[in-house]
């Protein structure tokens, strides 16, 4: 696989979070680490504060080892979180889950049905 190459920025998913570094899977085949000391150039006292697990975040590679399909990234010096919208506040309409109970029932049962007609 070629698509992955030193110094370039690309997209993963933080798997996990440890004292050293933050782990990221890229795709199927590649995964890496984000050692401390390439999360910034301040001190980093908790890696919590930068990252979540679950949150997709941007990479430069640092290193690629194509044999392991293991990269070494770095977070240092680029905007590595997705612009965030503003979330909009769900407001609580006055008939709650009324409507969802009134009708779960029926669709249970239509995809019950479905489901046995297929068989």
């Amino acid at each position: 696989m070629t698509k992955y190459e030193k110094g370039k920025i690309v997209t993963g998913c933080v798997t996990g979070i440890t004292d050293y570094g933050i782990f990221v899977n890229l795709d199927e085949y590649y995964s890496g680490l984000i050692h401390i000391s390439e999360i910034s150039n301040k001190f980093v006292r908790d890696i919590n504060d930068y990252v979540n697990i679950g949150e997709t975040i941007k990479v430069k590679i640092v290193e690629k080892d194509d044999k392991n399909f293991h990269l070494k990234l770095s977070i240092k010096d680029i905007n590595y979180r997705n612009s965030k919208k503003p979330r909009i506040k769900i407001e609580e309409t006055k008939s709650g889950f009324s409507g969802l109970k009134k009708h779960l029932d029926g669709w249970i049962e239509d995809k019950l049905n479905e489901t046995d007609s297929k068989s």
